[in-house]
């Protein structure tokens, strides 16, 4: 099985399309399959008293202008749409909001995803599963229990999805990646299991696809020391090459499962099996 691999811009480009633009090249250079963004209504997602907040930033002093200067507008997103088609590399992104939600519709991407965050807003995931896409659900700071109840909804409105087993810090001690689960959530819901990582460094990602992970999903950086929340938990383009190229070689590592002498050993076995 080919593993999905997806370059989180997310907010990594800090409000600038050409960095946006510059993100998405490295994904492609990398051989990444699709980018993810992220879309909030800003004064949905947050109250005004959290929106009210100091908080020294690029863009101001409050929180609303931190957070306003990192939103794309839908027409950077058009911008984005068109630039992703001419490349040829899929592109979606992760909504905050059922206004989010509707407004990204008109792209018409190819996946859906649920960020850890929404398991719970049922008006949200109803949104979600209405569009019938291919979703991928995070599943980081969740209970098992949530998790029965989202993937039991997906299921009855016969939106098709897969599972992300994640941890929601950032950036993720490697000691705390539990990558057990990976299995545990595949054996407990008979469904594909990938990996949301937020971890620094390329290891925890590898070992995941090792263990069956069926989409790996990293967020990409042009440099981990720009501003923002997410950049030390992020994979620069180089990084992110190298990572794709050893999941790439861990595919065809992992064969068949099929016991067999191969022409290369039957010549070896014909010179050291002296007694045959």
């Amino acid at each position: 099985m080919k593993v999905c691999i997806i370059a989180e811009v997310g907010i990594n480009h800090n409000g600038d399309i050409q960095i946006a633009k510059k993100l998405i090249d490295g994904a492609k250079l990398a051989g990444c399959d699709a980018v993810k963004f992220q879309k909030r209504t800003i004064d949905v997602v947050y109250t005004k008293e959290e929106l009210d907040k100091p908080r020294e930033s690029p863009w101001g002093t409050t929180n609303r202008a931190q957070k306003t200067g990192l939103e794309f507008s839908i027409a950077q997103y058009k911008e984005i749409d068109t630039y992703c088609k001419n490349i040829g590399i899929d592109w979606f992104a992760s909504c905050w909001d059922v206004e989010s939600q509707k407004e990204m519709r008109v792209f018409k991407s190819k996946y859906n995803k649920v960020a850890s965050a929404m398991l719970g807003h049922k008006d949200f995931l109803s949104a979600v599963a209405e569009e019938k896409k291919h979703t991928f659900i995070s599943t980081g700071m969740s209970t098992l229990e949530e998790i029965d109840a989202v993937t039991g909804f997906f299921s009855k409105s016969g939106c098709p999805y897969e599972l992300m087993h994640c941890n929601s810090t950032y950036p993720m001690n490697k000691e705390e990646a539990n990558l057990k689960m990976i299995d545990v959530l595949r054996s407990r819901y008979k469904c594909n299991v990938g990996y949301s990582g937020h971890e620094s460094g390329r290891v925890i990602s590898f070992a995941a696809s090792v263990l069956g992970a069926s989409s790996i999903e990293r967020h990409i950086t042009l440099d981990k020391a720009m501003y923002g929340s997410d950049q030390a938990a992020s994979l620069e383009i180089d990084e992110m090459m190298r990572m794709v190229k050893d999941i790439r070689l861990l595919e065809k590592c992992m064969g068949d499962g099929v016991k067999k002498i191969s022409a290369q050993e039957a010549g070896v076995r014909k010179k050291l099996r002296y007694y045959e």
